[in-house]
């Protein structure tokens, strides 16, 4: 949090850009530091106005939980076809995350798209059928097909795709770069392009794409 200029502050975490938005009479930022980093100091510096300031964060060892999970044989061995509609989710995926920088859309605190349980936490190390190593990159909320999922705050819808490992995705933008995902759903209730407001619904827990069971997985990128 910077206070105290009018214009807007540049900085940088380690080889990250850090992006400030206006908030009233203050500029923030956030940023999003990648799991793969290892232990140590990483770089931080704020130029505001006249002034800069150079610190350093101090990066923890994680030691996120491992566990064996199951999945359907053709998550694991996908067909040339399914490769290519992996390929073109990707694409999809970088697209709708490619948002030109906007103010924050949203003014409330974040809220759980569904008040249950967690059935896999965030940074879980997966071995996929005894085989093939995976990481857990948001957070399953338990749940029945059919049960409500609601958007964690204001923005706008900016993905709606069927995705091969994900099933019924959707993404929404809530201004300075910052988006929330909700995969897997059975039904989508909002549509591209759509303003949505703190706790509307968007849709329905499901078990679509690359899952062993009904749930949402939920998850946050900056």
């Amino acid at each position: 949090v910077v206070t105290g200029v009018e214009e807007r502050p540049q900085g940088a975490i380690g080889d990250d850009t850090l992006i400030f938005w206006r908030e009233r009479s203050a500029w923030r930022a956030i940023v999003g530091l990648p799991v793969e980093l290892t232990e140590g100091a990483l770089a931080v510096s704020v130029t505001a106005g006249a002034e800069k300031i150079d610190a350093s964060l101090d990066v923890l060892t994680a030691n996120f939980r491992r566990r064996e999970i199951s999945v359907s044989k053709r998550f694991t061995s996908p067909t040339k076809k399914e490769k290519e509609r992996s390929k073109a989710d990707q694409l999809a995926f970088d697209e709708a995350f490619a948002q030109e920088p906007i103010d924050w859309l949203f003014t409330d605190s974040f809220v759980w798209p569904r008040n249950s349980e967690i059935t896999a936490p965030f940074g879980d190390l997966r071995l996929v059928n005894k085989k093939k190593k995976s990481q857990h990159f948001g957070v399953d909320l338990d749940g029945k097909t059919g049960d409500p999922v609601s958007s964690s705050n204001a923005g706008v819808v900016v993905m709606v795709r069927d995705c091969f490992s994900t099933g019924n995705t959707l993404i929404v933008h809530h201004g300075g770069q910052l988006f929330t995902a909700y995969f897997h759903l059975s039904k989508i209730e909002v549509s591209l392009g759509q303003d949505v407001k703190r706790g509307q619904r968007l849709g329905r827990v499901g078990k679509t794409g690359k899952v062993t069971g009904p749930h949402l997985h939920w998850g946050v990128k900056i």
